[in-house]
């Protein structure tokens, strides 16, 4: 007999969803949750909430036709991508059955039957016994008692019910069964390979940044997280670096990797994916979240970045403050050393007293050795840049001709050529100076990296000019140009630029 015990009586939807269960010895057995039927177990877990488990479990199989269940499956198996195999045996027929023994689908399954209601007087503590049976759950619990119908409703009295027995198709655990054809009889291993949700990791960096010698000390962390209904025991895990098509896509960029690696980590690949194993056998529990160090390096070369975008044109009302970043390599030689999976990387700083405090974080995609990387940790308080149009005015034809030598692209360029060829279509030609008034309250010097975008509208205005910059840029493609800047402690530091555009 089970029995269903209302641990604190709530609302009529929900209330037998929150009881107790309890068997007796002459109901079906209910298997204990610390046990497991699992055998050797491999657990393959991918970042876009995949993962693949291979188990391979000793069976006696009998000759001829028979049918065996494989409990302690996930509970988000994908049953399509099931692969049986044992010796001498062919599969017939598979099903999961994912009906789990809740009380909720007790309720549920009991409509039509009866059950029994045990209440007690909260005063006297005297029980009472009724047989009713279940007409619905929508909604709430509805029963007829003999003559009268009554919903099971929240009086604040203790109320159990009581089954029978326990609907035949309802599992304490995920069950997979099969319909075998064996050739012959005898124990043989069974094993089961299968794609499940519900399994993922992604990486999690800590970085201690020491500002005075210019280094990080940086350990990585795999977070692995189990949400797939199921406990899988003394698994042999392994964690895939990468997408497989279908699993997340593929990236829309790396915007902290501003150089892309060329240098091939010594790990373990299989196809294009890196491969990061889990030392040992470890059991992962359903609902548990799981911590495994992978990189622990010191003292890896770094320096602190003050950077800033300007569009074009841009007409600063207020200064604003640049962003601050911090710049370090994978390499070998001079970095990290190793490939790093896609994650967040969370950067510490000692204060005065020696703690370490955050100063801010940012998220990497997965990079390559030999990357180059500048990720951003917030903005800096003290240094701020304001951008103005300072001067515009239209030039003749004859001036835009004249600076020509400044062109930004060759004219043998492809797009400028195509350009020259317009030039009858747009014969308006502009000189703008933009002015940027840089601050530090720092009492040290900076550099600040200033970067004008929107110089290159459209395929017909790509031939434009700098014919006057007070600091020499360095062109990072058709339409930005960067700036290093130099700014004094506790100073300012004002940087003109001239450009001859169409537009």
């Amino acid at each position: 007999m089970i029995t269903i015990q209302r641990i604190r009586p709530i609302c009529v939807a929900t209330c037998s969803a929150l009881a107790l269960l309890t068997a007796s010895a002459s109901a079906q057995s209910v298997p204990d949750p610390s046990e497991t039927q699992q055998g050797d177990v491999s657990v393959t877990i991918y970042n876009g909430n995949l993962a693949l488990v291979q188990d391979v479990r000793q069976l006696d199989i009998a000759r001829g036709e028979s049918r065996i269940e494989f409990p302690d499956v996930s509970a988000n198996i994908r049953p399509q991508t099931l692969s049986f195999s044992a010796p001498d045996t062919t599969i017939i027929e598979q099903n999961f059955d994912y009906d789990l023994l809740t009380p909720t689908k007790m309720m549920e399954k009991a409509i039509g039957q009866t059950v029994t209601l045990l209440r007690t007087n909260p005063a006297t503590g005297v029980e009472m016994t009724e047989r009713a049976k279940v007409l619905s759950t929508a909604g709430g619990v509805v029963v007829q008692i003999g003559d009268r119908i009554e919903v099971l409703r929240d009086d604040g009295l203790p109320v159990r019910v009581i089954f029978d027995q326990v609907p035949p198709n309802l599992r304490a655990r995920p069950t997979l069964s099969v319909r075998l054809d064996s050739g012959r009889s005898g124990t043989r291993p069974v094993s089961l390979r299968y794609l499940t949700a519900g399994l993922g990791w992604n990486a999690d960096y800590v970085a201690l940044y020491n500002e005075g010698d210019g280094s990080i000390d940086m350990q990585g962390w795999v977070t692995l997280t189990n949400n797939s209904g199921t406990t899988f025991h003394q698994a042999d895990a392994l964690l895939v670096a990468g997408n497989p098509n279908g699993q997340g896509g593929r990236g829309f960029g790396n915007r902290g990797m501003t150089r892309a690696g060329t240098e091939s980590a010594d790990r373990e690949r299989l196809g294009d994916f890196y491969l990061y194993p889990i030392a040992g056998r470890t059991t992962i529990a359903n609902a548990q979240t799981k911590q495994v160090s992978f990189l622990d390096v010191q003292g890896v070369p770094a320096r602190k970045i003050y950077s800033i975008g300007v569009g074009w044109q841009q007409n600063d009302q207020t200064p604003r403050n640049v962003a601050s970043a911090i710049a370090f390599s994978s390499s070998r030689d001079q970095g990290l050393g190793d490939a790093l999976p896609a994650g967040t990387v969370r950067f510490y700083q000692r204060d005065s007293q020696g703690t370490p405090q955050f100063i801010g974080e940012n998220r990497i995609n997965h990079t390559p050795m030999g990357s180059e990387l500048s990720l951003v940790t917030g903005d800096a308080f003290d240094i701020t840049v304001q951008a103005e149009v300072e001067k515009r005015e239209r030039i003749t034809e004859s001036e835009w001709v004249k600076s020509e030598r400044f062109r930004v692209y060759d004219k043998n360029d492809d797009l400028v050529a195509r350009g020259e060829t317009e030039r009858r279509r747009n014969t308006v030609y502009y000189r703008t100076t933009m002015r940027y008034t840089l601050t530090n309250a720092k009492d040290e010097p900076i550099e600040v990296k200033l970067t004008q975008n929107g110089l290159g509208r459209y395929w017909w205005a790509y031939d434009y000019r700098v014919v006057s910059e007070d600091i020499e840029g360095e062109q990072k493609n058709y339409a930005a140009r960067d700036y290093t800047i130099p700014v004094p402690a506790e100073g300012e530091r004002v940087m003109r630029v001239t450009y001859e555009t169409r537009w």
